[in-house]
């Protein structure tokens, strides 16, 4: 018996690190799965993995930035399995510079990427999940979406402040369909991300030393959080910030 039986779940960037350790988790629980990203090769080679270990998942292109891209999928998940329980807002970018050395293209770039696609994916979910009679949406901030850095861009700070407050609007503004929402906060997570945005080991020793538990997280840490958001175990938790960081924001 999977922890979520009988749900469908979408989930954005879903084709490498941290959003497809959440479709394969989500999947073995029971979960049918349809995940998008805009690296279709990856993608189908995760959709083959998933469907190889005895799981039901569909891979679709999707640019979060794109309108026509989430009605899309959104559709596909209602055609292909009935209904839409659970959306995973996973996709994220960083742009790694200072304020000033930013340009105004990278800010439009990692607000469209890392907010706009959150707007436009929670948009398209909710007329799905208000049908399903309700559903969980989860959106991966980060801990950069809740304390400054003197490691960290600025540009993604701000975005990810912008969904974590995005987040608490959503599940105000619909508790009464049913409708859950809660933010992510990983801290450094040991993915390709991390690893181009850490690249230098003096910086990233630095940086885990700061960490209470001594390690970077694993994308299975933050896929089992997204998990028991998922679930009916969470049914009287929304509006919060599910924080897995090691303690790094506990001091």
């Amino acid at each position: 018996m999977g922890r979520l039986d009988g749900k469908v779940a979408l989930i954005s960037g879903g084709a490498r690190g941290q959003g497809a350790a959440e479709a394969k988790l989500l999947a073995r629980e029971g979960a049918q799965v349809v995940f998008g990203d805009v690296l279709d090769e990856e993608g189908r080679q995760v959709e083959a993995e998933i469907r190889t270990a005895g799981g039901d998942a569909t891979y679709v292109h999707l640019d979060v930035t794109s309108e026509d891209d989430w009605r899309a999928a959104v559709a596909l998940a209602e055609h292909t399995y009935g209904r839409l329980n659970v959306l995973v807002n996973n996709a994220g970018i960083v742009i790694r510079k200072s304020i000033e050395e930013t340009t105004e293209d990278d800010w439009d770039r990692i607000m469209a990427v890392n907010v706009k696609g959150v707007f436009l994916g929670t948009k398209y979910a909710i007329p799905a999940m208000r049908q399903a009679g309700g559903g969980s949406i989860i959106n991966i901030s980060s801990t950069a979406g809740l304390v400054g850095s003197p490691y960290g861009s600025s540009a993604y700070t701000a975005t990810k402040g912008a969904v974590r407050l995005f987040t608490k609007s959503t599940a105000v503004q619909h508790a009464k369909d049913k409708i859950r929402c809660n933010s992510v906060h990983p801290g450094p997570i040991d993915t390709e991300m991390m690893r181009d945005v850490l690249g230098d080991a003096a910086l990233r020793e630095e940086r885990l030393r700061r960490i209470p538990l001594g390690r970077a997280g694993t994308t299975a840490d933050i896929a089992y959080g997204v998990l028991y958001l998922a679930s009916d175990e969470s049914s009287f938790v929304t509006g919060s910030e599910l924080v897995i960081d090691g303690g790094a924001t506990a001091q």
